[in-house]
């Protein structure tokens, strides 16, 4: 299966998504975080090519409530589909579906599995 590529205006529509999500996030707009200890990071928007959805991954500074960031901000896409309805001049205001951002996990795992002896040492070999 071959993942198409994003258009242009996929591409702006999910900038200007992640632009006021992070905005409401950092400036405390979103109750259900209030009371989860945690900064949270939106790393990217994805937007469908029908623009009817969009996939907004984040992360977290304690691992441990990404669970429940997740329900804050599901909850919350309501309020987060309000105000980019009236941000921007978009017909349709997508779906915001949220996501936990694994990317940045998978890369510390591979680096841990890279500096582990048995397999630098297989490495200097080569």
């Amino acid at each position: 299966m071959t993942i198409k590529e994003q258009s242009q205006r996929q591409l702006r529509v999910g900038q200007e998504i992640k632009k006021i999500i992070a905005g409401e996030i950092n400036q405390g707009k979103v109750r259900n975080l209030e009371v989860i200890n945690a900064l949270v990071t939106v790393v990217e928007a994805q937007v469908s090519s029908d623009l009817k959805y969009a996939d907004v991954y984040f992360i977290t500074s304690d691992p441990n409530t990404d669970e429940q960031v997740l329900e804050a901000l599901q909850l919350a896409s309501g309020h987060f589909r309000k105000v980019v309805a009236a941000k921007t001049a978009l017909r349709f205001v997508p779906e915001i579906r949220f996501r936990i951002d694994e990317s940045f996990a998978q890369a510390d795992k591979i680096e841990k599995l890279l500096h582990d002896p048995k397999v630098y040492q297989d490495i200097k070999k080569n």
